[in-house]
C-alpha cells in the first residue's frame, strides 16, 4: 500500500538516473525540457545542427547541485537526414546501453501568407505567389517526418530502458503545437498542417509502438519564448518574449507566454505517468478555448 510520504513531489517527479534525448535541445522548449529533467536528476543529452548552441547551452545550464543531473551535448545532427540519425544513434550507444526518454523537439516555421480577404482573385495571388512547394515539404520533413525516423532510430534503445526497468516505462515526447489543433491557419497553412500532422502521428505510434512497450504523448505548446517565436537568442541561448507582445495578439487568455516552470512541470508528467498513452497535452494559456480547434 502507498503511503503520504510515498506522494511527495520530489519522489513523484524525480527522474534520477534517467537517460534521456532530446533534439532540437539547444534552444526554446527542447532546452526548457533539459533543464527541467537535469534539475530532477535525468542525464540529458541534447542534439541538434548546431554544435555551438549544444556547448553554449550546457555550460549555461547544466545544474550546479549535486544531484547529478547534466547537459550534455551529443553530436551534431541534422534530423532530416537518416545518416546523420544513425551517426547520432551510434555515439549514444557508445555512452549508453537504454533510453528512458526521447523528446522531439527541434521544429522549424514556415512562409507566412494571411488569408485576409474576401476577394478569391486576391487570395489566390497572396497565396500562390508568397508560398511555395519546396517550402511545404522543408516544413514537413522537419516537423513531421524527422519526428518519426527519430523516433524509429531509437526504438530499440527505448525498448532495452522498458526491459530494465518495466512495463511501459520508456517513452517518447513528441513537442507538436496548438498550432496542429486550430482551425485557424494563423497565416501559415504549411506549418499549421504540418503540425497537424505531428498530432497524429504521435497517435499512430502510440498505438502502434505500445506493442514493443514504448509510450508516446505530445505537449502542444502555445506562445513560449524560442528562437521560433522571437527570431533570436542570447549568449545562454535563451529567448524573451515580452507580455506584451502576447497581448498584442488578442486571443491570449493568459496575456503571456509561457514559462519555463509550466513547460517542465508538463514534460515531468508526461515522463513519469506510466498510465498516460497517446496523449495531445496543450499547453497554451487558453487559447484554444477562444480559437477554434478541439
Amino acid at each position: 500500500m502507498v503511503q503520504t510520504s510515498d506522494l511527495k513531489v520530489e519522489k513523484l517527479f524525480s527522474v534520477k538516473d534517467y537517460v534521456c534525448v532530446i533534439t532540437g535541445g539547444g534552444s526554446g522548449i527542447g532546452l526548457m525540457a533539459a533543464q527541467a529533467l537535469a534539475a530532477n536528476g535525468a542525464k540529458v543529452y541534447i542534439i541538434g545542427r548546431r554544435e555551438e548552441a549544444l556547448k553554449k547551452a550546457a555550460e549555461s545550464h547544466s545544474p550546479t547541485d549535486s544531484g547529478n543531473g547534466q547537459i550534455i551535448p551529443l553530436t551534431p545532427c541534422d534530423v532530416t537526414s537518416k545518416d546523420d540519425l544513425e551517426k547520432c544513434v551510434k555515439a549514444f550507444s557508445e555512452k549508453e546501453d537504454h533510453l528512458d526518454l526521447l523528446l522531439t523537439a527541434a521544429g522549424i516555421t514556415s512562409t507566412k501568407a494571411a488569408p485576409d480577404t474576401e476577394d478569391a482573385g486576391d487570395l489566390k495571388a497572396k497565396l500562390w505567389d508568397n508560398e511555395t512547394f519546396e517550402d511545404w515539404r522543408n516544413t514537413y520533413n522537419t516537423d513531421v517526418a524527422a519526428v518519426y525516423f527519430s523516433t524509429v532510430a531509437f526504438l530499440p534503445l527505448l525498448q532495452a530502458a522498458t526491459k530494465k526497468r518495466g512495463h511501459l516505462h520508456a517513452s517518447v515526447i513528441v513537442i507538436s503545437s496548438m498550432s496542429g489543433i486550430m482551425r485557424d491557419s494563423q497565416g501559415h497553412f504549411s506549418y499549421n498542417a504540418a503540425k497537424g500532422g505531428t498530432v497524429h502521428l504521435t497517435k499512430l505510434m502510440s498505438a502502434e509502438f505500445q506493442k514493443i512497450r514504448v509510450r508516446v504523448n505530445s505537449i502542444a505548446p502555445g506562445y513560449f519564448p524560442s528562437e521560433m517565436t522571437t527570431s533570436e537568442s542570447g549568449g545562454d541561448q535563451k529567448s524573451e518574449l515580452p507580455a506584451e507582445k502576447i497581448q498584442e495578439k488578442g486571443h491570449v487568455p493568459a496575456q503571456r507566454a509561457g514559462s519555463d516552470e509550466e513547460m517542465a512541470q508538463a514534460v515531468l508528467f508526461l515522463t513519469k505517468n506510466l498510465y498516460v498513452n497517446g496523449e495531445i497535452l496543450a499547453v497554451d494559456g487558453g487559447v484554444l478555448n477562444v480559437v477554434g480547434g478541439r
